[in-house]
Formats: C-alpha cells, sequence, structure tokens
C-alpha cells in the first residue's frame, strides 16, 4: 500500500502500525516526540495499523497542543493506575485532560489527604520508570461490561450504557484497565515531568444529587525543565491570587451570613470600581452610546418571549409578585429592546446604541465560584446596538476598535474566537448564517486573526470573544460580541426604511470589560494588587516624622486633595520605617514623607512603592508628577484621563 507521511510517499504491508510507517521516514531522535498521529484527520495511537491505500499520516508532537492534551490524559491514568494499588478498593470515575493539566475523580472510604498525594507521586514516578506498554483493544460492549463488573467499576458501567456504538475501546497498562477513545503515549516511559497539585470534592457528573467524589488535579510537561517554569508562575499567581490582595488591599470581602457568590466592597474597592466605571460612562457618550437603565425583575411571560425561560432558566432566579411570576434578570437585552419599541424608529435614527451599566443575577452552582472571577451578582458593562443591516459591518469594527483602545490602556495582549451555534439554540440556520459572516468579515476588515469555537455561541446568535492574557500569560475571557437576528423578529423590532415600510433591524449585544467585578478580579491579579496610579484608590500618602511636621502635612494633603489628587495622611505616632513598609504592602504608588527639612524647604521627599527613591520635590512637582504618571496609559490608547475623585 502507498501512504503519505507529511510529504513523503512510503509503501507499507497493509495491517502495519504507524509506528512502523513513521520509522521508515524519522530518525530515532524525532520519532521520541511523536507520541500519537492522525490517520486522514482521525487522531490514532502510534500502534493502530493501517488498513487504507493513500491514507494521510500526520504525526502528533508531545509538545503541540494536541500532544499535551494527550501526554496529560495519558498521565491522568497513569495517576488512576496508582491510586488502583494504593488504594484497592478506589473506584475511577473519570479523567481527562484540562489546560495545564488533568484530573481524576474517586471514589474512595476516606478523604485523599496530602500525605497520600505525595505517596500516589512516588508510586506514578516507579511506574513511569518501569516503561508499562499502554495498549489499546477493541471489546464488544457486552464484553467491556463483564470485564468492568469483575473489577467492580460501577462508574464506568455507567458510562458504558450511555455508549451507542457497539463496539469500546479499552485501554490496558499492566493490571490497570480504563474504558478511553484515546489516543495515548506508547508507555509509561513518555511521562517525564508531572506532579501532583491538589485534592477537591467532585459531584459525580457535577449534579449536587450525586455522590460526592475526590478529585485529584495535577500537571505534566514534556520536560522537568518546563514543569519547573509551570510551578514557578503558579507561586507567582497563588501572590497574585486577588482573594488574599482583595484582603491585604482592604478593597472587598465575602460573608456566610449574606451567602456565596456575593461579594461586598468596602470603601477602597468601591472607589475602584467608581473610577472604573466613571471611565466606562465617558468612552461610551464619546463614542455615541446613550445611556439608559432597566429593572431588575420582569414579567415572566417576557423571558419565554425572548427564549431565555426555555433556554437558560436554570441560571435565573424567580420569584412571586401579586401571583405574577417574575424572573430577576441575568441579562439587559430585554429592557433595551422595550426602549427601542417605546416608538417609531426610522432609517435615519439608526444606528441606536444603548448602553447600562446593569447589575445582573445568575444561578451559579457553588462548586463553580470562586473569588471575584466567578459570582451570583456582578454588573456588566452591557450594550445593545440596534441597526440596520448594512450597518452592521461598520459597527462590529467600531465595538474591535474600542475594544483595540482598552486592551492598550490596561496593557493587555489578547486574541479572538468565533464561536459558532450551539445545539440548544434558537433561529433559522439562515440567520445564524448571516450573523456569523458578519463577524468574520469585521475580523478580516481590521485583519486580526481569529480561532473557531464550534457550539460555543450564545442560544441566539454566534460571538466573538475576546480573551485577554495577564502579566502571567494567563487567558480570561472578558469582552464578547454577539450578533443577532433572532430576537429583534421575536420582539418584532422594526424601522421605517427609506421605501416608508417597515424593516426588521439587526441587534449587537456586547460588553467591552464583561463583569465590573471579573474584571478587577483580573486587574488585581494582573498588576499584583499595584493599580495603575490612574485607578489606585489612594494615589499619594504623606507620612510626618515627628509631630513637628504635622501643620506642614496639612497644607500638603489639603493642596494635593484640592488638585483632584486621592491622598491620605498617616500622621500616626509611629516609627517611619514601619509607616513606609505599611504604605508599601497597600501597593501605594507615591509616598511623601515630611521631616524638619522639608518643612523647612517647603518640599516633600518622594518615594515610589517599588522602594524607588525621587527625592525631595515642590509640591507643584509632586501635582504635576502625579498627574502626568495618571496619563501615560491613556496616550498609549490615544484617550483622554478625567478620572479623579
Amino acid at each position: 500500500m502507498q501512504i503519505f507521511i507529511d510529504k513523503n510517499s512510503v509503501e507499507v504491508e497493509k495491517g502495519a502500525t504507524i509506528f512502523d510507517a513513521l520509522n521508515k521516514v524519522y530518525s530515532k531522535g524525532k520519532l521520541k516526540n511523536i507520541i500519537a498521529c492522525k490517520i486522514n484527520g482521525i487522531p490514532a495511537d502510534l500502534s493502530d495499523t493501517i488498513d487504507t491505500d493513500g491514507a494521510k499520516i500526520e504525526p502528533i508532537l508531545i509538545n503541540s497542543q494536541e500532544g499535551l492534551e494527550i501526554l496529560r490524559h495519558s498521565t491522568a491514568h497513569l495517576m488512576a493506575q496508582a491510586v488502583k494499588r494504593l488504594f484497592p478498593n478506589a473506584k475511577v470515575a473519570i479523567g481527562p485532560a484540562i489546560e495545564d493539566g488533568f484530573y481524576y475523580d474517586f471514589d474512595v472510604e476516606s478523604p485523599f489527604t496530602p500525605e497520600d498525594l505525595e505517596k500516589i507521586e512516588e508510586e506514578m514516578e516507579k511506574l513511569a520508570q518501569q516503561d508499562i506498554k499502554i495498549e489499546k483493544k477493541i471489546f464488544d460492549k457486552n464484553e467491556a461490561k463483564k470485564l468492568f463488573l469483575e473489577r467492580n467499576e460501577t462508574y464506568k458501567l455507567e458510562l458504558l450504557d450511555e455508549i451507542e456504538d457497539n463496539k469500546v475501546s479499552v485501554y490496558i497498562q499492566d493490571d490497570f484497565v480504563d474504558l478511553c477513545r484515546g489516543p495515548h503515549v506508547p508507555s509509561t516511559s513518555y511521562i517525564k515531568a508531572f506532579k501532583l497539585l491538589s485534592i477537591a470534592g467532585a459531584y459525580w457528573r457535577g449534579d449536587e444529587k450525586n455522590k460526592m467524589l475526590q478529585r485529584i488535579y495535577g500537571t505534566s510537561w514534556p520536560s522537568k525543565k518546563e514543569l519547573k517554569k509551570y510551578l514557578n508562575m503558579l507561586e507567582e499567581a497563588k501572590k497574585r491570587d486577588h482573594r488574599k490582595l482583595g484582603v491585604q488591599l482592604d478593597l472587598f470581602s465575602f460573608s456566610d451570613e449574606v451567602g456565596p457568590g456575593m461579594p461586598i466592597f468596602h470603601p477602597k474597592g468601591a472607589l475602584v470600581r467608581t473610577i472604573l466605571e466613571d471611565f466606562e460612562v465617558k468612552e461610551h457618550l464619546k463614542r455615541g452610546y446613550q445611556l439608559v437603565r432597566g429593572p431588575q425583575l420582569l414579567r415572566k411571560q417576557l423571558w419565554e418571549k425572548s427564549g431565555h425561560y426555555d433556554n437558560y432558566r436554570e441560571n435565573m432566579y424567580f420569584t412571586k409578585i401579586d401571583e405574577q411570576e417574575y424572573g430577576l434578570k441575568p441579562m439587559n437585552c430585554l429592557a433595551h429592546m422595550l426602549i427601542y419599541k417605546s416608538k417609531i424608529r426610522s432609517y435615519r435614527d439608526l444606528p441606536i446604541r444603548y448602553f447600562e451599566l446593569g447589575k445582573v443575577n445568575r444561578h451559579e452552582k457553588s462548586g463553580v465560584l470562586h473569588g471575584l472571577l466567578r459570582v451570583r451578582e456582578f454588573t456588566q458593562d452591557d450594550a445593545h446596538i440596534i441597526c440596520r443591516p448594512d450597518q452592521l459591518l461598520d459597527e462590529i469594527v467600531n465595538i474591535l476598535q474600542f475594544v483595540q483602545d482598552v486592551m492598550t490602556l490596561f496593557g493587555f495582549e489578547y486574541e479572538v474566537e468565533i464561536s459558532t451555534r450551539p445545539e440548544k439554540s434558537i433561529g433559522s440556520d439562515e440567520d445564524w448564517d448571516r450573523a456569523t459572516k458578519a463577524l468574520q468579515q469585521a475580523l478580516e476588515h481590521i485583519g486580526m486573526e481569529y480561532g473557531i469555537c464550534p457550539g460555543e455561541g450564545a442560544f441566539y446568535g454566534p460571538k466573538i470573544d475576546v480573551k485577554l492574557k495577564d502579566a502571567l500569560n494567563r487567558k480570561w475571557q472578558c469582552a464578547t460580541i454577539q450578533c443577532d437576528f433572532t430576537l429583534p423578529a421575536r420582539f418584532d423590532l422594526t424601522y421605517i426604511g427609506e421605501d416608508g415600510k417597515k424593516h426588521r433591524p439587526v441587534m449587537l449585544h456586547r460588553v467591552i470589560l464583561g463583569a465590573i467585578e471579573r474584571f478587577l478580579g483580573v486587574l488585581i491579579e494582573h498588576y499584583a494588587g499595584a493599580f495603575p496610579t490612574w485607578l489606585s484608590p489612594v494615589q499619594a500618602r504623606i507620612l510626618n516624622i515627628t509631630d513637628e511636621q504635622l501643620n506642614y502635612c496639612e497644607k500638603v494633603y489639603n493642596r494635593l486633595r484640592d488638585a483632584g489628587i486621592r491622598v491620605e495622611m498617616d500622621s500616626r505616632n509611629e516609627k517611619l520605617n514601619l509607616k513606609i513598609r505599611e504604605a508599601q504592602l497597600e501597593k501605594i504608588p507615591y509616598i511623601l514623607v515630611v521631616g524638619n527639612k522639608e518643612v523647612e524647604d517647603e518640599t516633600v521627599n518622594v518615594r515610589l512603592r517599588g522602594n524607588k527613591t525621587l527625592g525631595p520635590k515642590k509640591i507643584e512637582e509632586v501635582v504635576e508628577l502625579i498627574k502626568k504618571d495618571c496619563m501615560e496609559p491613556f496616550k498609549r490608547g490615544g484617550m483622554s484621563y478625567s478620572f479623579a475623585c
């Protein structure tokens, strides 16, 4: 048979393994980095046979994205094998690869301990060094059921019941057997650099009605060097954890008395929010948006009309008032459409851009709540643009340029992808196709590269998702642009065209920062709590050395405050080094020290939070220094600074 490997034509016998075919093309050095392949685009193990003449073989390298997923999935199996050896009565559930790692869920008599993790990791090291062959076998489903019944693996039996095919693949590595589609690395010796990270509880299938299992998280990399780099990043991430810094900087808190997922913002945190929101309002007004505000509660009938009740109600809260059922809004679009419908619109009126800093509530499961990054009540910088179809390209491009300006201001790199129609959705194929093409055309128009995320669109339309990268190169979903032909039809939105007839507009749903709470959490971690000066809740703190300087400190304080600078004075009778240290821990950008010399010269001694000293400066020099520092990020984004509080 003739097959093709990359651009090479290779002769092999029918039934030859992929590994045998690769051996004809690549050196031993390159073969070591190939852990699986694709046959005509379908992932396969190196031990799989080639039965099709003209087959195209694509190697999967261990350091590629697909290769890393295979390596991590194989490491999850290695961990499960180690657990079964150390805890023979443990039952295995599922163990997928996830971003940067893997996990496996186990049903065990007693919860795992940190000491157990150490033992499991040691056992994994032994198994990896034994170079155990990982074999795939195809079973009839009934044979597979018998196999897992004998092993008392009840979770695998449940999974088997849901598989429609009569043939299933089972992976065997010595005494460990797992139901899996694969592919996997050829042997355990390919797994060289891994670390078990944590233990968590996890309900089977994510359903709180099911049994709580023990989930072990880990990470796996092609080399020890890459593993070390990742573990160092995790240590840095711990230092930047917004939950820890939120307490340290006195920004926000959570309370069991209030309930999970409901953040309480303290004065400094509320001030940062206010500065962000002030920035948002001014930028939207400048770009032709109109401010609106809708109610928190809307009748159930409206949510039925929009499709939210059928497609989103598990994420919503409902209550009864005067025997009428109301839904607490998870989105702001319904009220915006009602504002549009409040009077007749002409083609000359469009586009109309409504903007609302709208508070919404969504029923998130307790297991996914995470500080400010996943909450049940949050505020969106939500806008809905209602326009003619011929205006759609320009409006999407304008939003993308808005996103570019804002990401530049905050110093974020980012990437974009288009999320397409999910299974659970409303609207015609024609409308979805039109909407998807409009998003693609806008991205191509400004030369922005994008990926495709199949089936991840909103239920009413496809969307562009913007994923920003923080200082640790982690990705966060924030901005999104959704193109919607469906809800305007459901709510019978119209405008009078040049021909005097009614026409249907298109609606764009979009956020720039997304949820203010989430974005603030991302910012805290991105900046490690050291906000840029324009966003810092306290921009300067005045420190006196003795009580002799108090009157002069008051004068400095009043001048800075009158100039619009957010300033505090620490006049406590404490040692200067202690006060400086506390100001640095609170990440205050400018620390202004005043002693007798400064009083005499009418200056302040300027220190920066990074321990750099600028020396004595006149008060007016300090005012200009701080203002210039505030303006610098805005110059990068071509915007103006005017957010003193």
